[in-house]
Order: structure tokens, then C-alpha cells, then sequence
């Protein structure tokens, strides 16, 4: 009960900062992208939208690939990718005119905090790695009590995966608990300097930053999303859709969704090409090719064939077991059946 109390004074401050933040080459090798044609026929049947893409993560590769290679003009969108940082975020999925973004479990607690917002997909799973300095003495979780966790923000995903891995192994993380300290960098290379001068003991880190070091020896990995055995084969980003957009028109949230799906397809299909386009596209800040390439193959992108009738179901368990895993710690005050239901949204995808 006290620590549920401690983490509800938190919680407010945790919830302010949630969510995580041309021309195309094309099959053919055409110069001109399928969003550039559509745009000079004046084709588009939903107009201009925004969707936050410039991040700068690698495992947003969806985003990119949906749009370079014209899935979003094809299903009739004008897509604009933007920076967008939480309050832009919360501000257009409210109104509409931001009609879907993509967040892992940590925007849950927002959900319940009034974000206006259904779960409707699934992206990808995980991306995010804690890395340490070479002669660190640190290797697994129990290592971390009275230490500084370097972050991108209070509130993001690193952040919030971190807490659930403290809080799972009967360590406190929050803040007014003491038990460790959290400190935000607003961009990962200064994370990584600090964790290089000893300023922090663990850095929190998206790919491919912490893959980048790891492979170059100036780090050792202690936890990795995708292959810690509570995280992995679960999505740890899904896709949210406005729930204005929901209610006035299903149809446009399952061409959105159309768009994702056959830009996941292609990512299985063509992990290589899609790291040429990433790189040249400057999507991600990463050199090794081949090692973008693993990671793209990592993250557990579906076939064609994995996009049938069981697929919504595995997106539904997932929101279920991240409900309940957020509850357990006191991250979630709601019941979590009942949230878990309320909080997702089939969408009939296939026109």
C-alpha cells in the first residue's frame, strides 16, 4: 500500500511526458515517389494529415517505409511527417488532426489520464537496450538499486521500461523512493557521454545508438528489450488511433492501417532495401549497414501470411498483459480487465 501511494505521487509527473516521440526509391528504382504522383493528380480522398515520423529511432521503420514507398498516398492520405513532442501529440489526437501515432504500454497511464485514444495495431517489438561501461561491476537488475539511470525523458519509453523492470524485481522506482535516480538527456549521444565520464551508471538507450556502441566495444548490454524473457515476442509499440477520427470515420483509421501493414510486409521482405532508404533518407543516424539490417530483422516485423484472423488477437493479449503488469506495480488504478477492454479497438482492416 505505501508503495502504491509513493508511486501515485509520481505518476503526475511520469504521465506529463509519455509516448514515445521527397522523393522515394522505389521497387522499380523510379526517382518519383507514389505520394509525389498522387500529389500532382490531386488524388488524395482524406486530405492532408500530420503523423509524428522524425524521431530518429530505427524501429520506426514503418513510418518511413509507408511513406517513401507511397502506401499512405495509395490509401489516399497526404501525409506530413513531423516532430512531435507529447502535449503536440496529446493536443491532435484529441482534435483529430494527428489521426494516429505510434506508443508502446508506457501511454497507457495517459490513457486513463484522459488521452483520447484507442490501441488499434500492434508495430513492433523491442528496441531499446540499458548498456553500461565496460568495467562496470553492474549486470543484472538487482545491480541497479542506488544507482542513475540516464533516460531520454521522465515519462518516455526507456523510462517506462526501466520502471517495470525495477518494479518487477522488487526495486522502487519512484523518485521520492530513493532506491534509484533517474536523469533525462535530451538527445542519446550526450546520454552516452555521460555515461562514458561516470556522470551516470546506465544508459537507456534507443536503437541504434546502444547497438552502435555495444558493437564497437565502449559498452557492455545488461537488458535488451526484445530478448528479456518478460518483454519478448510481445509488441512493445502499438499503434493508437484518435478516437474522433474512430467515431467519424472507421474507414480512414483502417486505410491508415492498411498503409502500416503492407509497409511491415515489406520490411520482412526487403529488411536491405528498407535499411538503403533509412540511411539515405537520413530516418536514423547509423553507418553499419549490416548491423541496421539485424536490427530491422529483430524487431519482429509480420509477413503477409502473419496478418490474418489471429493477428488482432495477439494484439489484444498483448494490451492485456502490459495492463496488467502496469497495474500490479501501481502504475494503473482502473481494474485491469476492464481497462484492458475499454483501451482497444478492433479495426476491420481489409477493405
Amino acid at each position: 500500500m505505501k508503495r502504491k501511494k509513493l508511486l501515485s505521487l509520481s505518476l503526475a509527473f511520469i504521465l506529463g511526458a509519455s509516448i514515445l516521440t521527397s522523393c522515394s526509391v522505389s521497387e522499380a528504382g523510379s526517382d518519383v515517389s507514389t505520394a509525389d504522383a498522387n500529389n500532382v493528380k490531386g488524388s488524395y480522398k482524406y486530405g492532408k494529415i500530420d503523423i509524428p515520423g522524425k524521431d530518429g529511432a530505427l524501429c520506426g521503420a514503418p513510418i518511413y517505409i509507408a511513406y517513401e514507398n507511397g502506401y499512405f498516398a495509395d490509401e489516399g492520405f497526404d501525409v506530413n511527417l513531423i516532430s512531435a513532442d507529447f502535449e503536440t501529440r496529446k493536443i491532435g489526437l484529441n482534435n483529430g488532426s494527428i489521426p494516429i501515432v505510434n506508443g508502446d504500454f508506457q501511454f497507457f497511464p495517459s490513457i486513463e489520464n484522459g488521452i483520447d485514444v484507442k490501441v488499434v495495431d500492434g508495430l513492433h517489438e523491442g528496441c531499446i537496450k540499458f548498456a553500461v561501461r565496460p568495467d562496470s561491476d553492474i549486470s543484472t537488475v538487482d545491480d541497479l538499486k542506488n544507482k542513475k539511470i540516464g533516460v531520454d525523458e521522465i515519462g518516455g519509453t526507456p523510462h517506462q521500461v526501466a520502471s517495470l523492470w525495477l518494479e518487477n524485481a522488487g526495486i522502487s522506482a519512484d523518485p521520492s523512493a530513493g532506491e534509484v535516480t533517474f536523469l533525462p538527456y535530451s538527445d542519446g549521444n550526450l546520454e552516452f557521454e555521460a555515461l562514458a565520464n561516470g556522470e551516470i551508471d546506465v544508459a537507456a538507450l534507443w536503437d541504434p545508438l546502444g547497438s552502435i556502441h555495444e558493437k564497437a566495444g565502449d559498452v557492455k548490454i545488461i537488458f535488451d528489450l526484445g530478448k528479456d524473457p518478460y518483454f519478448e515476442n510481445h509488441f512493445c509499440c502499438f499503434l493508437y488511433a484518435s478516437n474522433k477520427v474512430l467515431n467519424d470515420d472507421p474507414e480512414e483509421v483502417a486505410a491508415l492501417l492498411r498503409a502500416y501493414r503492407k509497409a511491415q510486409e515489406w520490411l520482412y521482405e526487403h529488411p536491405e532495401e528498407a535499411v538503403d532508404i533509412i540511411i539515405n533518407k537520413n530516418y536514423a543516424s547509423i553507418e553499419d549497414k549490416e548491423l541496421a539490417v539485424e536490427l530491422i530483422k529483430s524487431y519482429g516485423f509480420p509477413s503477409a501470411a502473419e496478418h490474418d484472423e489471429n493477428w488482432d488477437s495477439h494484439v489484444e493479449s498483448d494490451v492485456k498483459y502490459f495492463v496488467d503488469g502496469l497495474a500490479k506495480i501501481g502504475y494503473l488504478k482502473s481494474d485491469p480487465d476492464q481497462f484492458a477492454k475499454d483501451i482497444y479497438q478492433k479495426v476491420e482492416v481489409q477493405k
